[in-house]
C-alpha cells in the first residue's frame, strides 16, 4: 500500500543521504578531543576518495546498445539523451545502493524516460524479473523538503497525488512504471549495496583526522617551540617577536648569570605521513582503486600482468555492475516500448535481446589482442566474429568495409 512505501522510504532516505554527504564531501567531522588544541579545534579537513571511488567506477561503465532489439529499446533511450540518463541512473545508484528510472509518456505520445534517486522512491521488488509489483516516488519537494508531488505506481496504473489532489493514468503495461537500478543485490538486501560502504566511511572520516593532526603539526613544525632558561623573574617576553624575529637580545639578570636559549627538538611529519597513506591502502582496498588514483605514487608496474593485477579488483567491479544495470535498462525499455506501442508486452518476449556495454579498460596491446584472435580462428573457424571483436576492444567496425587479407599485403610489399 501507499502508505506503507511512505513509511520505507522515510526509513530509508537517511541512509542514503548520509552517502550523498560523502559523496559530495559534505559531512562534518567527527572531533577526537584528544591531539587538537583548542584553538584549533575549528580546523577541518576534507578528502575527495568516495567522490573518486564513485566516479572512477561509473566513468568506466559506458553503455553501448542493445543486441537484437527487435522492439526498438535502443531508439526509445536515443530520444531521451542517453548520455545524461545512463550516467545519471549509474552515479545515483553506485552511491545510494539503488536508483529509478520513471517511465510516462509525453504529449505526442513518445515515452520519457527520468531518473529518480534512492532518497526519493522504494517500492515492493519482484526478485525474479527485477520489476518492482508496486513503487512510489516523490516527484516533487518544496524548499522545506515536504514532498509536493507524489506517485504511487502500480501494474496497469499509475496514480500521481498533487497537492492533495489525485489523478489517475491507466496504461497497458503489465508491470508498475518504476524500475529499479540495482547495485548489487542479494537475497537478503533485494535493493542492494551502495558502494560506500561503511568501510570507506569510517576509514574516511579516521583519514581526515590525520589530515587535521597534519595541519597541527604543520604550525608547530613551522614554528618550533624554544626556552630560555637563566632569566630574571621580571622579564616578560613577547612570543611573536621570539618565533619571528630577526635578531632577539635577552639582557644578563640581576645575579649577572647569561640566559641560555633553546630550541625543542621538532618533530617529524612522516608518522603522519605514513599513517594517511596506510587508510589510502585500505580504501584502495575497499573500493578496488589504485593508490595511485588516491594521490600516492608506487614504483612502476615491471610488466603488463602487474598492470593487469592492478586493474583486476575494479574490472571485476565494473563487470559486476554491468550485469546488474544491464538488466534494468532492459526493464525499463520494456515498459517505454510497451507504453509507446499500447501493448502489455511480456518479459518473457524480450529474452533475446541483450544490453552491451563498451571494455572497462581501452586494450592498449590491440596489436597483441588481434594476433591472438586469428591463431583462435585459425583454430577453431568463426570462434571471434565482428560483433564479438567490436565488444571486446571496443572499435566500430566500417559500414560496408570488405575484410583485408594481411597476407596479400604483405607479399605485395616484399615482392
Amino acid at each position: 500500500m501507499k502508505k506503507d512505501l511512505q513509511i520505507k522510504l522515510k526509513a530509508r532516505q537517511t541512509r542514503v543521504a548520509l552517502r550523498y554527504e560523502y559523496y559530495e564531501q559534505k559531512k562534518g567531522m567527527l572531533n577526537f578531543n584528544i591531539a587538537v588544541p583548542d584553538t584549533m579545534k575549528s580546523l577541518t579537513s576534507v578528502l575527495g576518495w568516495c567522490g573518486k571511488a564513485v566516479d572512477s567506477l561509473s566513468d568506466r561503465l559506458i553503455f553501448r546498445d542493445f543486441l537484437d532489439d527487435d522492439f526498438g529499446i535502443g531508439d526509445i533511450y536515443n530520444m531521451n539523451n542517453p548520455d545524461i540518463l545512463f550516467d545519471s541512473a549509474i552515479s545515483a545508484a553506485l552511491i545510494g545502493a539503488c536508483s529509478f528510472l520513471y517511465v510516462t509518456q509525453d504529449a505526442a505520445g513518445n515515452p520519457i524516460i527520468q531518473v529518480i534517486d534512492g532518497c526519493n522512491a522504494t517500492g515492493t521488488i519482484d526478485e525474479t524479473t527485477g520489476m518492482l509489483t508496486e513503487g512510489y516516488a516523490v516527484l516533487k519537494r518544496d524548499k522545506k523538503g515536504k514532498a509536493v508531488t507524489e506517485a504511487y505506481f502500480e501494474p496497469n496504473k499509475t496514480t500521481v497525488t498533487e497537492d492533495g489532489v489525485d489523478t489517475v493514468f491507466k496504461h497497458p503495461v503489465a508491470y508498475p512504471l518504476l524500475v529499479p537500478v540495482i547495485y548489487r543485490p542479494s537475497a537478503k538486501r533485494p535493493f542492494g549495496h551502495s558502494y560506500i560502504s561503511r568501510s570507506c566511511m569510517n576509514i574516511i572520516q579516521q583519514a581526515r583526522e590525520t589530515v587535521r593532526l597534519m595541519m597541527v603539526s604543520a604550525q608547530f613544525f613551522s614554528f618550533p617551540q624554544r626556552y630560555v632558561v637563566g632569566t630574571d623573574e621580571k622579564m616578560d617576553f613577547e612570543r611573536w617577536k621570539v618565533a619571528i624575529a630577526t635578531m632577539f637580545s635577552i639582557d644578563r639578570g640581576e645575579s649577572d648569570v647569561v640566559p641560555h636559549v633553546g630550541q625543542f627538538e621538532q618533530q617529524s611529519m612522516e608518522p603522519l605521513f605514513a599513517q594517511l597513506k596506510t587508510y589510502a591502502a585500505l580504501f584502495s582496498g575497499e573500493t578496488g582503486l589504485t593508490i595511485e588514483e588516491l594521490g600516492f605514487k608506487e614504483s612502476n608496474p615491471s610488466s603488463a600482468e602487474a598492470i593487469q593485477n592492478m586493474r583486476e579488483p575494479m574490472i571485476r567491479n565494473a563487470l559486476k555492475a554491468q550485469r546488474n544495470f544491464g538488466s534494468a535498462f532492459l526493464n525499463a525499455g520494456i515498459c517505454a516500448a510497451s507504453l509507446r506501442d499500447g501493448v502489455g508486452y511480456e518479459r518473457s518476449e524480450f529474452y533475446r535481446t541483450k544490453a552491451r556495454w563498451m571494455p572497462v579498460f581501452s586494450p592498449n596491446l590491440t596489436g597483441a589482442t588481434g594476433d591472438a584472435i586469428q591463431k583462435i580462428n585459425m583454430a577453431i573457424p568463426g570462434f571471434f566474429d565482428k560483433e564479438m571483436l567490436s565488444t571486446l576492444l571496443g572499435i566500430e567496425p566500417a559500414d560496408g568495409g570488405e575484410a583485408i587479407d594481411l597476407g596479400e599485403v604483405f607479399d605485395g610489399q616484399s615482392e
